[in-house]
């Protein structure tokens, strides 16, 4: 963790011992009683916390003020609902490089199966989120929507900012050469047996472009963020 993360009605009351932000800030960080740490309200403030005291049972910490992390970056994500495994990185990952939301939504070849996922029923999501901003070292996390369909979620999408589809087949052209607008883009990425003819069709009503990143085939993960880090190159956002 480069940033500990709280809950805003956290920082007011001890840090039990058993909690793992507690173990890492004794264990990992080996921080005493009177040295500071790195932290921030979830999609708030920076702040700075001390360590008042160290008990049997639970750490007393002061958090002051550090400043406002940036905002997130105006690139949103849709991709078609992958394994638990797939989504995780996604989530993670993602949320490190500031994407503004996370769009998954069901696909004709998808797996219908993975929307009853535990990471999905139980919130598990959320903790992967959080690691991600911690690892950035930002307070700011992104929206998570789910969607029924590609059509339904470009209704939403498509309505706010244009957009590019990844395509290993049928793309007329490539992500390096598409230049996003300064208020932002989505990008779209298949399931793991990627688009149906019909879902393409989708993309074409509404003018979204195939594009492909290069000629290897990528795991969906990697080329969601080889995809995200050349759209945000292109708006000078990295």
């Amino acid at each position: 963790m480069n940033l500990i993360l709280f809950s805003r009605n956290e920082i007011n009351d001890p840090l039990p011992k058993s909690d793992p932000r507690a173990v890492h800030l004794l264990q990992t960080l080996r921080r005493k009683t009177g040295e500071s740490f790195d932290a921030g309200i979830i999609n708030g403030e920076r702040l700075k916390g001390f360590i008042l005291s160290i008990g049997s049972e639970k750490l007393e910490i002061e958090f002051k003020p550090a400043g406002n992390p940036p905002p997130l970056h105006p690139i949103h994500l849709l991709a078609g609902l992958p394994r638990p495994q797939t989504a995780r990185k996604i989530l993670q990952e993602t949320t490190s490089l500031g994407v503004g939301s996370i769009h998954f939504a069901a696909t004709e070849r998808g797996e219908p199966s993975y929307r009853e996922s535990r990471l999905w029923s139980t919130g598990e999501y959320h903790r992967h989120l959080i690691s991600g901003a911690e690892q950035a070292f930002t307070t700011r996390i992104p929206e998570i929507h789910h969607h029924r369909s590609i059509a339904e979620a470009l209704d939403q999408l498509a309505s706010d900012y244009p957009g590019i589809a990844l395509d290993n087949y049928e793309a007329t052209g490539f992500v390096r050469d598409y230049q996003p607008p300064a208020s932002g883009c989505f990008l779209a990425i298949g399931s793991e047996r990627g688009w149906s003819a019909s879902e393409r069709d989708q993309f074409r009503k509404r003018k979204i472009p195939l594009l492909q990143l290069g000629h290897q085939v990528l795991r969906t993960e990697t080329a969601s963020l080889c995809a995200l880090a050349l759209l945000m190159a292109r708006l000078k956002l990295l």
